[in-house]
């Protein structure tokens, strides 16, 4: 028997409401679809996985229409939001047939990379483990940049937080 097994699964009320006071920050993951068209979503389940080499953790919910993409492409982009970028991350978690449009953007070999954010992180795909109804994905960083820039963080199920320093 494991360990999973012998405990009660807790209310999903409750665990969705004790996750809703864990601050993150949020990120765009883009990739090209099999069609050649740019795909991304909005993700809040991203952190650091390894320093040798780099790697990023990400969660990709099952149901969600870039779900196939992300977890079958060769490479993929990372871009963690500034504060300023609300509009961003409501078109990325939004339902939009073509969320690039309107958008400053361009490819960076064969990843969408959206112009002016505070860090892109160009990923290769490098793992996938499945857990729940998510998949998670681990990629090894190739290339990126870091400006500087205060980070849009998600809290309580809203965008518009902002840290004081």
């Amino acid at each position: 028997m494991t360990a999973a097994q012998t405990v009660a699964p807790v209310r999903t009320e409750l665990f969705t409401e004790a996750m809703a006071r864990l601050v993150s920050g949020v990120a765009v993951i883009t990739a090209r679809r099999a069609d050649g068209m740019p795909c991304g979503l909005l993700v809040s389940s991203i952190c650091s996985y390894s320093v040798h080499p780099p790697s990023v953790l990400i969660a990709i919910d099952q149901s969600t229409r870039s779900y196939a993409t992300l977890t079958s492409c060769e490479e993929f982009g990372a871009h963690l939001l500034g504060r300023e970028h609300t509009d961003i991350a409501n078109t990325f978690a939004g339902q939009a047939d073509d969320k690039f449009a309107g958008l400053s953007w361009g490819w960076d070999g064969t990843v969408p990379q959206l112009d002016d954010v505070p860090v892109y992180l160009n990923c290769v795909f490098s793992a996938l483990f499945y857990h729940g109804d998510h998949a998670i994905v681990i990629g090894v960083v190739k290339n990126g940049y870091v400006r500087p820039s205060e980070p849009l963080v998600y809290f309580r199920r809203r965008l518009s937080w902002r840290l004081r320093a």
